[in-house]
């Protein structure tokens, strides 16, 4: 399996592993650049980003997975065109002994027919060279291909010695949880923003008004605006940062990011070219502004700083331009809820890929 990835040039494999397939997994962390995600959809988005950037990327994860990721993977790998393979360890067959298991995995061929995904078995090792073959036509093609890898395929299998370093540490963390009234609006802090955005700096914008936002302030062919996948902008970023220099302003929300996992993976990475931005108004600002809990309750800087992650609060446009010019990671601006008549971005999916890929 891992001769197969090598020799079809796999650039990235994003993992969260399956029980079956763990030894493949210590495999691909010794020879693969891997990122360990904690949830499947992350790895869709993550993925995204690294294709954009013209790389290829693999998620390897349990069949089961799949049905966290079937949202991201149509309204964003699929609307915009993007390959990626899928190495899915097949639960819920071959007299799979996990009753939960059943249900959904033993029904996924017909759910992926449904949706028009590529997809294809791998029961014995004389199937193995079908992953080759699913790497080639899905970055040939733009398309997405799983591979369901029976459970009897990796029988035998056993992990990789692995050497656990030293887990003991002592860490002191004291935050700050003072929340100014805010004063801007989103397409206020939008046009601060990027006017501190160079001129080879990538923006990632979150769905709905946020991307409307961001073209109405400053449309450029280095700006990737999302259509869809609620949650996946800070995934994205992260993924087109791990393969560029350039700097990545990810331009996301509180309602996202209170949705996401994607801070744990985050806080192993750090990517120092790579800043979030989280325009944080309380609500979910697309739907109506409808409060959420980080209105009152949750204070997303203060989660980002117990991850790790360099932080820093802004409420005005002074302490936004700071914090853009800084080396905190994570930029946290406090809104207020409203939304601005930005025009509808006039761009199909297929053009925003293309004139950013164009621009990269």
């Amino acid at each position: 399996m891992a001769d197969q990835l090598r020799s079809e040039g796999v650039d990235l494999i994003v993992s969260l592993p399956c029980d079956k397939n763990k030894g493949f997994t210590d495999l691909i962390h010794e020879e693969f650049r891997v990122v360990d995600v904690t949830r499947e959809e992350d790895g869709v988005g993550i993925c995204a980003g690294a294709a954009l950037m013209g790389k290829r990327a693999v998620i390897s994860i349990q069949s089961s997975g799949l049905g966290n990721m079937m949202n991201a993977l149509m309204s964003l790998t699929d609307c915009y065109k993007l390959p990626l393979v899928v190495l899915a360890s097949w639960r819920g067959v071959d007299g799979e002994k996990i009753e939960a298991q059943i249900p959904f995995n033993s029904k996924i061929p017909q759910m992926l027919d449904v949706y028009g995904i590529h997809h294809c078995e791998v029961e014995g090792p004389e199937d193995i060279p079908r992953v080759g073959d699913s790497i080639r036509e899905a970055f040939g093609r733009s398309e997405i291909h799983v591979v369901l890898i029976h459970p009897k395929l990796w029988e035998g299998e056993k992990r990789v010695g692995v050497t656990y370093p030293p887990r003991a540490r002592s860490r002191h963390i004291e935050m700050d949880d003072t929340v100014a009234e805010p004063s801007l609006t989103r397409l206020q802090a939008i046009r601060a923003v990027m006017d501190c955005v160079g001129d080879g700096d990538i923006v990632v914008s979150n769905i709905g008004v946020p991307s409307k936002e961001v073209m109405a302030s400053k449309d450029r062919p280095l700006n990737f605006y999302m259509l869809g996948s609620y949650t996946q902008a800070t995934p994205i970023g992260l993924g087109m940062s791990l393969f560029t220099d350039r700097r990545v302003v990810v331009v996301d929300g509180d309602g996202s990011l209170l949705g996401s996992s994607i801070f744990p993976v985050l806080s192993g990475l750090r990517p120092s070219n790579l800043k979030i931005v989280c325009l944080d108004n309380g609500t979910f600002g697309s739907t109506g502004n409808q409060m959420n809990q980080a209105y009152a309750d949750v204070n997303l800087g203060a989660v980002a700083e117990a991850y790790g992650i360099p932080r820093g609060d802004a409420s005005d446009r002074e302490s936004i331009t700071r914090l853009m010019e800084g080396d905190e990671t994570f930029v946290h601006v406090f809104i207020v809820p409203f939304n601005s008549d930005s025009p509808n971005i006039p761009y199909s999916a297929a053009e925003i890929r293309n004139r950013f890929m164009g621009a990269i």
